[in-house]
């Protein structure tokens, strides 16, 4: 619509002749040719001229939502409660109204508006049913952002129990019942059954739940078929790419390009490749930011697009014409991503790296990028992707500073003598099994203490409450607040041993600990998020702190408790390495990084893609949603292909499986 057309549009609303529907036909018109302003001046005037009209509740709710996405928060909150309060029955104002005063910080008013719309809500019927789980749902994310979480937990509880089917609510409602070290997790009740949550968990609440790598396999590969879908019309060719004859043009993907931990271990890496052999695109879809982190990232990489405002096509195009040839997923299953995106294939070569801790499971991801002691070639049956190996997986940033004051014991609430034993890692990595092996340890080292990064005080009191039910004093459970990055590893000189959580350990964390000299002792687990911290602390030069079974670990750690000689002789090799150990060279881990981008091209060329095996997954899902994993520590299992392997019989039996290439053979089959 261009302006010749607004005008006797505007004439008509002012002439009160231009019905609702062809209003919003209108706006849609001006929406679809991207004239916003013109949006507003034509709600804006049927709206002024329409006062008396019996549907002017749903044209001001229509006109709050184009004000929403504009930013113009009072005016659209404004036409939300004179909507509200021409017809209060109409509960997509209602609703919409509660988001509003929450963008505006009133939570409590928020809440309070969604609380009213569930008042309304006694009729039973379809309307009212997709209304109260929207609230529900509503109060429940803003609860969580107050800190709330025991009564968030209640609002999705209900959801559930409302509509089982809802995936996100499902994994929302694990991720938090995890988060809340509420033991166990996986709570059925009689309209949502164990089934139900297995297969709502997200990919990471499954690595966080079980040192299960078929299982997390599996968890994926249900994730990207049913949350992600197929797109319907896939890249099929890439002529630029194909074409290209300089530098390799490396895309890379994410959202964390800025201060978060992806980003702090990402910081050197655009900065030290050799542009003689890349060429480096960066495709920004995380929030807003103005941190130092994210304008140096700006600057450090040849080219940058932030894609927030752009749809899915539209830079898949874009990256076709920038002749991608890898692309580099920062993200995997996190938040942010941009999954169906990359289904949409923009470049020829996709690779799995660093941002999510494990398999993809796509039918589009063809590599994944770890190193030998991650992923040992016996495990590659664990994952879809083609496995290509660095040094060391984890990129590091050797820039990073501490605060210069480095604060003492009594200032951070620890004792001046007593042991110190820490662990930053989230609390929904923190298991019941883990927890019950640290206060063992605390047992048998007097004097010593546990400091723990705070979470919520719902969450602190759970582990206060399972310490004191183990005979161990509460108060010997220390949290530490959170701090900016610089401040939390001044800090972290206080901790004279790092205890890594299993299955799902310290990524990041670990190397901040192993930078600021704090030795890191961790269970190495069979899945990917279980054995990164293995490979940093090897790669730091302290192999002997990476235990192979829960009871080396808990032995090891009550060693080092009671020798403080050995502690600081740990201490001194990790200073003393520092500057050369294979964890903080990230020249050599990007010149190995840019040498595996050239294999893979290589293979591209050559026909030699590998096709992601996603071969009975289904199965292999229905078989880990039947087990009940708060009942049964995996890590304890010897043979955990065996374990398997006996459940697959069982059921092909019942049902027959078709062979394939992991632990079902057709030798397996035949004899089954």
């Amino acid at each position: 619509m261009t302006r010749d057309v607004l005008t006797p549009t505007l004439l008509q609303s002012m002439a009160r002749t231009l019905s609702l529907m062809d209003l919003i036909k209108s706006a849609e018109t001006l929406k679809a040719t991207g004239q916003t302003d013109s949006i507003v001046t034509l709600y804006a005037t049927w709206v002024e001229h329409n006062a008396d009209h019996p549907l002017l509740y749903a044209a001001l709710f229509n006109y709050a939502v184009i004000l929403t996405e504009l930013g113009r928060i009072d005016t659209a909150r404004d036409c939300l409660e004179r909507a509200v309060a021409l017809n209060p029955d109409f509960l997509p104002a209602a609703i919409n109204l509660g988001r509003v005063y929450e963008i505006q910080g009133a939570t409590a008013v928020a809440v309070v508006q969604w609380s009213s719309v569930l008042q309304k809500l006694a009729l039973l019927n379809g309307g009212a049913v997709t209304h109260k789980i929207t609230a529900l749902n509503q109060i429940a994310r803003t609860l969580e952002t107050a800190a709330q979480d025991d009564s968030a937990e209640e609002m999705l509880r209900q959801s559930l129990e409302i509509d089982p089917s809802q995936r996100e609510v499902a994994q929302h409602y694990i991720a938090l019942r995890q988060r809340q070290c509420e033991w166990p997790v996986m709570v059925p009740w009689e309209r949502v059954g164990h089934d139900t949550l297995m297969r709502g968990l997200s990919p990471l609440s499954a690595a966080a739940l079980a040192d299960d790598p078929l299982l997390h396999l599996a968890v994926a590969a249900h994730y990207n078929k049913v949350d992600v879908g197929d797109p319907q019309a896939p890249i099929t060719a890439w002529p630029r790419a194909a074409a290209h004859q300089g530098p390799l043009r490396i895309g890379y993907l994410s959202s964390d390009l800025r201060e978060h931990a992806v980003g702090q271990l990402m910081a050197e890496v655009p900065v030290l490749h050799d542009r003689a052999r890349v060429e480096l695109f960066a495709y920004y879809c995380g929030p807003h930011s103005s941190d130092p982190m994210h304008d140096a990232f700006k600057t450090a990489f040849d080219h940058w697009l932030d894609i927030n405002a752009l749809d899915d096509a539209t830079v898949a195009r874009r990256m076709v014409e920038d002749g991608i040839q890898i692309l580099v997923d920062l993200n995997g299953y996190t938040r942010e991503a941009r999954h169906r995106l990359l289904a949409l294939r923009p470049a020829p070569v996709i690779v799995n790296w660093l941002g999510y801790p494990g398999t993809l499971a796509s039918p589009y991801h063809h590599y994944l990028i770890a190193d030998a002691w991650i992923i040992p070639p016996e495990d590659e049956i664990h994952y879809s992707e083609k496995v290509v190996r660095l040094p060391c997986y984890q990129p590091n940033n050797r820039q990073r500073r501490a605060a210069p004051h480095r604060p003492g014991r009594a200032e951070l609430g620890l004792p001046e003598q007593g042991l110190v034993y820490c662990c930053f890692n989230g609390s929904h990595k923190i298991t019941r099994f883990m927890f019950e092996r640290w206060l063992l340890i605390l047992s048998q080292v007097p004097d010593s203490v546990l400091w723990l990064l705070g979470g919520s005080e719902g969450a602190q009191q759970r582990l206060r409450d399972h310490a004191a039910a183990h005979g161990i004093d509460p108060a010997r459970l220390v949290f530490a607040d959170k701090r900016v990055n610089a401040e939390h590893l001044a800090r972290y000189p206080a901790a004279d041993l790092f205890l890594d959580t299993s299955p799902y350990g310290a990524h990041t964390t670990a190397s901040d600990a192993l930078w600021m000299g704090v030795p890191v002792l961790t269970l190495a687990g069979r899945s990917f998020a279980a054995r990164v911290c293995g490979s940093l602390v090897r790669a730091a030069g302290l192999p002997e702190l990476v235990c192979d079974d829960a009871t080396a670990y808990v032995e090891q750690a009550i060693a080092l408790g009671r020798d403080r000689a050995r502690l600081q002789a740990l201490r001194d090799r990790l200073v003393a390495g520092r500057d050369q150990c294979v964890l903080f060279d990230t020249p050599a881990l990007v010149a190995a990084l840019e040498a595996r981008y050239h294999e893979m091209w290589a293979d591209c060329q050559a026909g030699r893609l590998p096709r992601p095996d996603l071969a009975n997954l289904d199965v292999y899902l229905e078989i880990g949603a039947a087990t009940h994993y708060d009942e049964t520590d995996l890590q304890t299992v010897e043979d955990y292909h065996g374990w398997w392997r006996d459940r697959l019989r069982r059921r092909h039996r019942v049902r027959p499986i078709a062979a394939d290439a992991r632990l079902f053979p057709p030798s397996l089959a035949a004899e089954a």
